[in-house]
């Protein structure tokens, strides 16, 4: 919610986008060191981007979950287990929330990153990367703990064998700290949640969302099992894998039939979408009185990491532009295609036209 003043500002840019501080003090009557305190909660907010004062227009989206370094290690045969396997090494941005803030901030949409990282070089490089893309990071916070890692060992074909996850830091998220960002999150057109939140957490900021189409992102099974209990109708949709469906649920995910009625347990409960990924298959849409499955697109897997990021990020941005769920599904499969066939976590030539090319391209 704007204040009085605040509204004021905003008019006099609606008039004149190009109007300086100096102008905006003496049509207001007040000091320009207050002007610069009202802009920079103006931009807090979200209602005005970057230096030139761009008004944002359309809402755009909240992400609010862990941002950390990805280490992964990609083995050059087939791994042999309890032994040391050939292979090369990276180090790059990733979190899950992360992520699908820079997937969404790629394809054009403003939006505003709520996580925490560490107060070290690693931090450091992983803030410098996010906001170059575009990414707002005013609500970032730093600490003395170290920045989260993902560490991830994948096979020769790219599939995913195993991974570690310290995400320690983001414990310091909580209530409080989410009460700061409340005009960001209340004026979202977007919300997204990943589960690497806590519940005091995850319920603040639906409490805080009231009216936003807020989305939840379980991130793992064990992380999905200890947040099942938080998800309600404030909850707009829930986007699982077939596990994370069932550790959701407490419900057996193996048939279709099986994830058709742990889904509806999902709906049960107030949520109105269910998104299940079900990897090369494709994903399924799951609403309380239909379901639709969305095939995968062929595409060559390179890397698998952040597949689903990218997916959960296009999503988002067909939901912002008010088309329909079932259109956002088919422009996230798309995409999560295109992050696939890139050695990339995040695709850095991600745009729009690049996924709606691909879409054409399949019909």
């Amino acid at each position: 919610m704007l204040t009085e003043r605040e509204q004021q500002i905003v008019d006099l840019l609606r008039r004149d986008p190009l109007i300086g501080t100096d102008a905006l003090s003496a049509a207001l009557g007040t000091s320009r060191a207050s002007i610069n305190v009202h802009l920079s909660n103006l931009g807090k907010k979200g209602v005005i981007l970057g230096r030139g004062y761009v008004l944002a227009e359309q809402p755009g989206a909240v992400v609010i979950g862990g941002a950390n370094v990805d280490l992964k290690a990609r083995s050059t045969a087939k791994v042999t287990s309890e032994t040391s396997n050939p292979g090369h090494g990276s180090m790059t941005p990733g979190g899950v929330a992360r992520n699908i803030a820079e997937n969404i901030a790629r394809l054009g949409d403003h939006v505003h990153l709520i996580s925490v990282v560490g107060r070290d070089p690693m931090g450091d490089n992983l803030l410098d990367h996010t906001a170059t893309s575009g990414v707002r990071i005013e609500h970032v916070i730093r600490t003395d703990r170290p920045t989260g890692t993902y560490t991830a060992v994948l096979d020769a074909d790219g599939e995913l064998i195993v991974a570690i996850s310290d995400m320690e830091a983001m414990s310091e998220i909580g209530p409080e700290q989410l009460h700061d960002a409340r005009d960001v999150i209340a004026s979202s057109g977007v919300l997204v949640l990943d589960g690497n939140l806590s519940p005091d957490a995850v319920n603040h900021a639906l409490d805080l969302a009231t009216g936003v189409r807020t989305i939840f992102e379980p991130v793992s099974v064990p992380k999905a099992a200890g947040l099942k209990e938080v998800l309600d109708d404030r909850v707009y949709a829930v986007t699982p894998n077939r596990d994370e469906l069932a550790a959701l649920t407490d419900s057996p995910t193996r048939t279709d039939r099986q994830i058709r009625r742990a889904a509806l347990t999902l709906h049960a409960r107030g949520v109105e979408l269910v998104w299940i990924r079900l990897g090369e298959r494709g994903s399924i849409l799951s609403t309380s009185d239909h379901t639709i499955e969305i095939p995968a697109m062929p595409t060559d897997v390179e890397d698998v990491t952040g597949a689903g990021d990218a997916m959960l990020g296009a999503f988002c941005h067909l939901l912002l532009r008010g088309e329909s769920p079932e259109d956002a599904a088919r422009f996230g499969q798309a995409a999560a295609a295109l992050t696939i066939a890139s050695p990339h976590t995040v695709r850095p030539d991600l745009t729009a036209r690049l996924v709606r090319a691909a879409l054409d391209q399949e019909k």
